[in-house]
């Protein structure tokens, strides 16, 4: 149910943003940044071809998924609906919460470095407010 919300407000915002009526609402739209963290999981991705086509300033999906391995997972996922990874566990309780009341959260990234064969995306956490 919590993320049939989150869906209903994304797909209002989304539509908001790319219609005329966006040109109105778009000033009451606000980004509230909440909090910095990094993309988890970014080596165990099946595709790893989408690192190569991120840059930093992109935004970013956050969605809950139904895990068995945590209970508050975040998916982040890039603008064509594909897996980068995860809100790292360590940080993710609270916006699972917030997700779950039907908050719209995004992220955007703030940095992409190499380190060896690891990609360490950084990401600053926003909430989409009306």
């Amino acid at each position: 149910m919590a993320n049939d919300l989150t869906e209903r407000e994304q797909n209002l915002v989304s539509f908001v943003q790319s219609h005329e009526l966006g040109d109105i609402l778009k000033p009451l739209i606000k980004e509230v940044h909440l909090f910095d963290s990094h993309i988890a999981g970014t080596t165990h991705l099946e595709d790893k071809s989408v690192l190569e086509k991120i840059n930093i300033g992109d935004m970013l999906s956050l969605q809950r998924e139904d895990n068995k391995y945590d209970s508050n997972a975040i998916l982040i996922l890039n603008e064509a609906g594909k897996k980068l990874g995860y809100v790292p566990e360590k940080d993710n309780i609270v916006f699972a919460r917030l997700m779950d009341a039907g908050k719209l959260l995004k992220a955007k990234i703030t940095s992409i470095k190499q380190k060896g064969s690891f990609t360490q995306i950084g990401v600053g956490i926003y909430l989409v407010d009306l």
